[in-house]
């Protein structure tokens, strides 16, 4: 069963809630420095305010409607499982492509190495763990 963009939203809307509390507050004490997620989009876009916005939009809205419509029919396995595929993948596009454009480096090389990596890694597989599983949890029914 194709999972409804409701679930979907909703499993973002959590799924972004927990990773950018990690992000906050729990990779300082992997990486020795806050890994500040709307700073580093609004570098690229005109602030703080901007970087946040586009990170709740693209964790609440644009991710979850990609999983739906383009990656949970190719992943195979329970929703959970295909929800952490899917943060990989997330993952993977955000050290290759947008931490670059950000000028934190390939891999986050300027911010922090192999431990920043890591801890985004653990993030981008909360968010897609989370949103895998509510949005594979089908509608919600009153009993």
């Amino acid at each position: 069963m194709k999972p409804t963009n409701t679930m979907a939203f909703l499993g973002g809307l959590i799924g972004t809630i927990v990773m950018t509390l990690m992000m906050m507050y729990m990779a300082p004490m992997m990486t020795g420095a806050p890994m500040d997620i709307a700073a580093m989009l609004g570098g690229m876009m005109g602030g703080w305010t901007v970087g946040m916005i586009v990170h709740l939009v693209m964790g609440i809205i644009v991710f979850p409607l990609v999983y739906v419509l383009f990656f949970y029919h190719l992943i195979g396995g329970t929703p959970f499982f295909r929800g952490l595929v899917y943060g990989v993948l997330l993952w993977l596009a955000a050290v290759v492509v947008v931490m670059p454009i950000a000028g934190a480096g390939v891999l986050m090389s300027n911010i922090g190495g192999m431990m920043a990596v890591i801890a985004a890694l653990i993030g981008h597989l909360v968010y897609g763990g989370i949103l895998g599983a509510v949005a594979g949890h089908g509608p919600m029914r009153q009993t």
